[in-house]
């Protein structure tokens, strides 16, 4: 089965639902980023439906892909927000998501922050330590408006990942030792501004297997239940997101899996299920269209240079991640292996290594696959590069959601002072 199923080769030439990505790339010029709107919602609906049984949110990880058009597709069919920052959740908001809909996590969330959220009055915030405990209560006191709160638990369990997106074990940076939590709450339940009213626990990203979920779910129900002893009752359940998706030929995780392996666990609670993905419902979806613009080929090595760098894509630099990349048209060119590569003066600056691809000729249009979450979220100016236009695309019509940034962009804020005029 395709994992990018709206993406489909029609007499050559690759289309994105029913638009041909060669008339975006002419139209908007490259690099461009293009997000399928039907496969977001396909990938929405059926984590949702999968745990329909179960009083449940789906809070969107904002981080993933943050346009206010992919929120705002996602808020008017239901979804949530999990949010990292004032800015996500003023993007949130601005795009219609709710309050009480939006969680706020992060390890270091400021005073001014808190401030905002519970203002705001969102759902509640996942707390990250102790001293962020206090700080929530001390600026809920400061407002005279109680801060509802839910404690992060690092169960220490392995997510079978990449060991730079492990969130869930010990030595990571997230979260409240498991076997330090219960005191937590109890210290939480003395303090007069602040709320309990859930419990989270985040393993890590793009994890293949239902496994890790079921036990971190056993052991966060241990817990609630030892803290039901001690007179605290909860509402929430929080299992973050980190869903897998299909990169290298891997299979996806299902939700559906997912809810096999968690839903009798839950049976007989009244806790809501709390779920936070953001790669699952976007990555496939996206796309990154680049040119080619030089070959470089010797004995012992080709490599392909195309527009687009490593300030538009980082995944391949920062992780080593694999995208597949599609010609946008198809040829009969003849097959070899070349590194695609950018236009930063960084030896980390490709897409592609030793990668087997039809020979393609200055001009091609190649496209970047599974590109749709920490693509240009994580995108920057490095080198004064400008940064890319997104296009959203449903059915027959497709949208620019987001300009293509100008040289005077690049500028925006900075001054010269007095001295040196």
């Amino acid at each position: 089965m395709n994992p990018y199923n709206t993406y489909r080769y029609k007499k050559n030439k690759l289309f994105v639902e029913g638009v041909s990505l060669d008339e975006i790339a002419v139209k908007t010029g490259t690099p461009v980023y293009v997000y399928s709107g039907e496969k977001i919602m396909s990938q929405y609906r059926r984590f949702d439906r999968s745990f329909c049984k179960c009083p449940h949110l789906i809070c969107y990880a904002v981080k993933a892909s943050s346009n206010l058009s992919i929120l705002r597709l996602l808020a008017k069919n239901g979804a949530g927000a999990d949010i990292v920052s004032i800015g996500e959740l003023f993007r949130a908001r601005r795009a219609g998501v709710l309050p009480e809909r939006i969680v706020f996590s992060g390890v270091g969330k400021t005073e001014d922050e808190i401030g905002v959220a519970i203002k705001a009055n969102v759902l509640m915030m996942n707390v990250e330590s102790r001293e962020e405990l206090e700080a929530i209560h001390k600026v809920a006191q400061l407002l005279r408006r109680p801060a509802a709160v839910s404690i992060r638990v690092n169960p220490d369990v392995s997510a079978d990942t990449h060991h730079h997106i492990t969130t869930g074990k010990a030595e990571n940076k997230f979260g409240i030792p498991y076997g330090e939590a219960e005191d937590l709450y109890r210290y939480a339940l003395k303090m007069p501004w602040i709320r309990i009213v859930g419990i989270q626990a985040h393993i890590g990203s793009q994890i293949l297997n239902v496994r890790p979920y079921q036990k971190t779910l056993e052991k966060l129900l241990k817990l609630v239940d030892r803290l039901e002893k001690a007179g605290i009752f909860l509402q929430f359940l929080d299992m973050g997101g980190g869903l897998g998706v299909s990169y290298d030929g891997e299979k996806s995780l299902d939700p559906a899996d997912l809810s096999k392996a968690l839903l009798p666990l839950m049976k007989g609670r009244r806790l809501c299920l709390i779920f936070e993905p953001g790669r699952f419902l976007t990555a496939e979806a996206g796309c990154m269209i680049t040119k080619v613009l030089y070959r470089k080929e010797y004995k012992h090595k080709n490599f392909v240079i195309v527009d687009a760098a490593m300030n538009d894509l980082a995944r391949p630099g920062l992780y080593d991640a694999y995208h597949p990349i599609w010609p946008v048209r198809r040829n009969s060119s003849s097959r070899y292996k070349a590194d695609v590569v950018g236009p930063v003066c960084e030896t980390g600056d490709y897409l592609a290594k030793a990668r087997g691809m039809a020979r393609p000729q200055p001009g091609d249009y190649l496209s970047v696959m599974a590109a749709g979450a920490y693509g240009f979220s994580m995108s920057s100016q490095y080198n004064s590069r400008t940064r890319v236009p997104e296009v959203l695309v449903m059915g027959k019509k497709w949208w620019v959601v987001r300009e293509r940034e100008s040289v005077n962009d690049l500028i925006r804020g900075e001054k010269i002072p007095e001295f040196l005029k």
